[in-house]
């Protein structure tokens, strides 16, 4: 594709040797021949102006303009009335096009990739006004490389985001800005070994190997041992964790990925007890916290345990993983480990993208596409829930009573499958759906945000009342009612007064 430059034309490096013998305008034809030839300039490329190409070379307008019309004539270039002056197009020829790639495979008609949120919903309008926001607030200072642990303002901002929506334990200087979970797990694993760590658990089912699992193999990178612990319907099993040996565990504790579970509160306080035993430590993977569908949110494990727990969190799941954007929540004593290792990795991450985030967090409108998200997606997984209870009731999560991980979810808080009810006569009345439910309550809210507040008897009879020895002559209809008992006054329109 040709590039099509504005303003003057585009620069052109050319070299021109004042100590040889060969003349300048010989030079300068030589070296335009060749960057057509090798494809330095494609055909229909603008050539810079001759006065501009001659203000660069130090060289006269008129050489530039002699050089011009050799190449016009040797069919190099060509040249019309009020445009500028371009490669032809058959002056270069293009290497043969390299092998054919196979098709993509055909379009999915629905992705379940896990990870992945609805790309199509990403709130581009929020984002635009957010970076306008960004850009017209940032000050001069700000545009430096800056604090390798991110933006003052979007640390201050997610530090009270945490501490609000996860009941979190954290002020500012405890958050490092992250690219994401992935480099924000990796940090926190290479301080770690820093810090004298030698074996690192991962859930098992959970992460795979280092063949299958980028953040085992960024365990692997810093020099652990990786080791695997089972988890069982209470969660992370902690009588193998201690067992094992390791010094640092990766949980999922409010939503296990693949089984779903939530770690039980037992589970939790013999997980932060173990990490005060061993002087061990806890990195706490929050990658869906937003998204809840069968049960209530629960705290973040650090709240438990502030020195002993690492959170990791981003917004690759809530927004789109483009961003870019994550967050480590580091123990008192160990954000400046995580943060060298950060200005090691990228020298931080970028500025105006932070506080383009930070705007719209703090405006209100990273909530409300939440709350937006949490309807479709609660929609979607109640249709999926549906016809996987039609098509394959042996397989849906109705029938297994399970949650999923990483966006899935089964049919009820409990974890009990949904049964249907036997009626006399050998009838069936099928359960309620998940899809069922969520119009139920739906309808509730509805019926309680519009239900008519109804007022004292006494008080209506004395609006009445008055209304009728006042507003006479207007045949106004005043209606009051009592529980059981509606009633009306009419004013009278013969009365005299008005």
């Amino acid at each position: 594709m040709t590039i099509q430059w504005s303003g003057l034309g585009p620069e052109l490096l050319l070299r021109l040797d004042r100590g040889s013998a060969q003349p300048l305008r010989s030079q300068l034809e030589t070296g335009l021949r060749e960057a057509i030839r090798g494809g330095r300039l494609h055909g229909g490329e603008r050539l810079p102006s001759s006065r501009e190409l001659a203000r660069e070379l130090g060289v006269s307008r008129g050489l530039v303009q002699e050089c011009y019309s050799q190449l016009l004539s040797e069919g190099y270039l060509i040249s019309q009335a009020g445009s500028a002056t371009r490669v032809a197009a058959g002056a270069y020829l293009a290497p043969p096009e390299p092998a054919q790639r196979p098709d993509p495979p055909p379009r999915l008609i629905a992705d379940f990739r896990s990870g992945v949120p609805d790309l199509a919903s990403f709130p581009r309008g929020d984002w635009v006004w957010a970076t306008r926001e960004a850009c017209g607030s940032v000050a001069t200072a700000d545009l430096d490389y800056g604090d390798p642990r991110g933006s003052a303002e979007l640390r201050r901002v997610i530090a009270g985001y945490l501490r609000r929506v996860r009941a979190a334990a954290t002020n500012p200087e405890q958050v490092i800005v992250s690219t994401g979970f992935a480099q924000g797990v990796s940090l926190v694993l290479r301080a770690l070994a820093q810090a004298g760590a030698r074996c690192v658990a991962f859930e098992d089912p959970g992460y795979g190997n280092a063949e299958t699992d980028e953040t085992v193999r960024a365990a692997a990178a810093a020099g652990l041992r990786v080791v695997h612990v089972p988890v069982d319907d209470l969660g992370l099993d902690v009588a193998a964790l201690e067992a094992s040996g390791a010094q640092v565990v990766v949980v999922t504790p409010a939503h296990q990925s693949p089984t779903g579970v939530v770690l039980a509160a037992g589970r939790r306080q013999a997980l932060v007890d173990w990490a005060a035993r061993r002087d061990a430590f806890v990195i706490e993977d929050d990658y869906d916290s937003e998204f809840r569908y069968d049960r209530e949110p629960v705290g973040v494990l650090q709240g438990l345990a502030p020195d002993r727990v690492f959170t990791i969190g981003t917004t690759s799941k809530a927004l789109a993983p483009a961003v870019r954007l994550g967050w480590v929540l580091a123990p008192p004593a160990l954000p400046d480990a995580v943060a060298a290792e950060k200005l090691i990795s990228d020298r931080g991450s970028s500025t105006l993208d932070q506080l383009a985030l930070a705007a719209l967090i703090r405006s209100g409108r990273y909530d409300r596409h939440l709350r937006r998200m949490r309807v479709i997606y609660a929609q979607r997984r109640a249709r999926l829930i549906d016809a996987l209870a039609r098509h394959a009731p042996g397989r849906s999560p109705a029938a297994h009573g399970r949650r999923a991980g990483r966006g899935g979810g089964g049919a009820r808080a409990a974890g009990r499958p949904v049964r249907d009810q036997r009626l006399p006569g050998g009838r069936h009345r099928r359960a309620p759906s998940a899809r069922d439910r969520i119009r139920q309550r739906r309808g509730a809210r509805h019926r309680a945000r519009h239900r008519r507040r109804r007022r004292p008897a006494a008080l209506t009879k004395e609006v009445a009342a008055w209304a009728g020895g006042h507003l006479v002559g207007w045949g106004v209809t005043l209606r009051w009612s009592r529980p059981g008992r509606p009633r009306s006054h009419v004013a009278p329109a013969t009365e005299a007064g008005w």
